[in-house]
């Protein structure tokens, strides 16, 4: 609810604070005194366009700023919203702020962080509802209307089934319609998938292939350079044919005897015989594999010419399917697959066309019978609202509930006829008002606005109030066009709604006013020449003599009066 209101610079409000209870709130004050303005700062503080010309006079910006306690029954929904946007603060308090100058700039504020007027509306529309001269009614947002009807008839167990059937069909329709849509390429797709798969099939691929191949490539191709230089190595370690240029093996032998001969004489240098013999023992192993490449390297261009056409295959797969082998391997496995599924599609169209006419009978079943309890609440609701306004003199009203449906070839049967459906069932559901005999019940979005608005709001709200988790509703001008008595009918209603919301209500009618857990009087003061609005909280002797005020000037009929009514109030909120 809202517990704390504070507005500056706003019109003929200079700085006002108030602090409000649960409950029912009322405020009372002279025409004029700037009742409504009240009512227009929470519209400005929910999200309705910001007006330059409501910043008052000689300032360059105007403030509202409202606190609300999160009630329980929207706390998941609103943490949510905050947890989303990353400004969960207070789990159970809620700051929102904005700001307006006169040069055009908007500043909107969610606990202390700046924020959007679109998330202000969407967390306003779970935090008040006003009723009046407004375009902030839930209950003129048709959508709504089916909410409201769902939580009074209490369907959640009916809706949850029809809900679960609906996904349940919404994901076979959409394998249905990919398995269709791929049936009608089938043929084109069944001819590439086998030309694809047969082509990586026949070249018979080998995951590591590709590194080799270059590998061979390049030893065919520099065959004669690779066997020049190798064999020059080998005359040169262990070949030589000329005497006066003995190998280089020959001489490492002629240098490993004399090490060995002095060795035996100076023993200590035997390190160095064994160092030279080891090099003596490599340059042997380097030759015998000289002798084993040059074995291996073969003139072959035929064989070149095959590396070459081999390499230029895997390039031309690699281009088509994958960057490798075996991402063309994986390719190939994927293609044998969608192969399967193509041949197999005839089988499992079949299938699934069986299940949605099997989920279509039986989402029909569960529509009907969601739709059945709808109904039943819907007479109930109209019958109640109908008791609610005869109370409000509002006689002549009726109210009802439209039901309607669509056709569609390919929606449920209902009754012998294909309706279209969505995730809420059949049927779209809008509230009909008739406010006066002889007129036909219309949509309530087309109903006049002012009082009689007002009062049928009260109706609606005090039969749905066990189905509207809106936690603070505010009413302007509900009074308007009413009686004394008919006020204090109007009264009554407005409090026991207040036991299970907070309810705020600007109104002229002491009958209505004395049924406030909080009276707010709302004036025009003028200091240093400035009219200013004030709203003061009244108690005991000054609510007394503002409630007589409202019946007349004050004397001491009017004071009697006033007492009357207070010990009537208290007599009827204590039965």
């Amino acid at each position: 609810m809202l517990t704390e209101l504070r507005i500056q610079n706003f019109a003929i409000i200079e700085d006002l604070t108030l602090e409000l209870g649960s409950g029912l709130v009322t405020f009372s004050g002279e025409t004029g005194a700037g009742k409504s303005i009240l009512i227009d700062a929470v519209e400005t503080l929910l999200g309705v366009r910001a007006d330059a010309s409501l910043i008052r006079a000689g300032d360059e910006r105007a403030t509202v700023e409202g606190v609300f306690r999160i009630p329980d029954a929207a706390r998941e929904q609103i943490h949510a919203i905050l947890q989303r946007e990353e400004l969960l603060d207070d789990t159970d308090y809620l700051q929102i702020a904005r700001e307006f100058r006169r040069e055009g700039r908007n500043v909107v504020r969610i606990n202390g962080r700046p924020a959007t007027v679109a998330l202000v509306r969407e967390l306003g529309e779970l935090l008040i509802d006003l009723h009046g001269q407004s375009e902030h009614l839930s209950l003129l947002r048709v959508p709504a209307h089916r909410l409201l009807l769902d939580r009074y008839a209490g369907v959640e167990r009916e809706l949850a089934a029809y809900q679960k059937t609906y996904g349940q069909l919404q994901e076979l329709r959409r394998e249905l319609a990919s398995l269709r849509e791929a049936e009608a390429d089938a043929a084109r797709r069944i001819e590439l998938l086998s030309f694809q798969v047969q082509e990586i099939e026949a070249a018979k691929l080998q995951p590591d292939e590709e590194a080799s191949l270059r590998d061979e490539r390049t030893r065919l191709a520099n065959a004669e350079s690779l066997a020049a230089n190798a064999t020059l190595a080998l005359a040169a370690l262990d070949e030589s044919q000329e005497a006066e240029a003995p190998s280089a093996g020959d001489r490492m032998g002629a240098a490993v005897e004399a090490l060995a001969a002095l060795a035996r004489v100076d023993s200590s240098q035997a390190g160095l015989e064994n160092r030279a013999q080891g090099l003596l023992d490599e340059m042997a192993d380097i030759g015998h594999e000289l002798r084993a490449y040059l074995e291996q390297i073969e003139f072959n261009p035929k064989r070149l010419e095959e590396v070459e056409e081999r390499l230029a295959l895997l390039q031309n797969l690699k281009r088509k399917y994958g960057e490798d082998i075996p991402a063309i391997l994986a390719f190939a496995q994927r293609a044998r697959k969608d192969l399967d599924n193509i041949t197999n599609a005839e089988e499992r169209l079949e299938a699934l066309q069986k299940g949605e006419s099997e989920l279509l009978g039986r989402l029909a079943q569960e529509a009907q019978a969601l739709a059945a309890k709808r109904h039943s609440a819907a007479d109930e609701l109209s019958k109640g609202i109908e008791i609610e306004l005869d109370d409000l003199k509002m006689e002549a009203a009726r109210f009802g509930v439209d039901f309607r449906s669509a056709a569609d070839a390919n929606g449920l049967e209902i009754d012998g006829q294909r309706v279209a459906f969505d995730a809420y069932g059949h049927e779209t559901i809008e509230f009909l008002v008739a406010p006066n005999p002889g007129e036909g019940l219309k949509p309530l979005v087309k109903i006049a606005s002012g009082g009689e608005t007002a009062r049928l709001m009260l109706a609606m709200k005090n039969v749905l109030a066990r189905a509207d988790h809106t936690p603070t509703l505010i009413f302007d001008e509900i009074d308007q066009g009413i009686g004394g008595r008919v006020g204090s009918v109007v009264g009554e209603k407005l409090w026991r709604l207040g036991r299970g919301h907070q309810v705020l209500c600007v109104t002229h009618l002491p009958q209505l006013a004395a049924f406030g857990d909080q009276h707010f009087k709302v004036k025009k003061v003028v200091n240093d020449g400035r009219t200013q609005t004030q709203a003061v909280r009244l108690k005991d002797d000054a609510r007394l003599n503002e409630l007589a005020n409202m019946f007349g000037e004050i004397s001491e009929g009017t004071l009697q009066s006033a007492r009357e009514l207070i010990d009537a109030v208290r007599a009827t909120t204590k039965a």
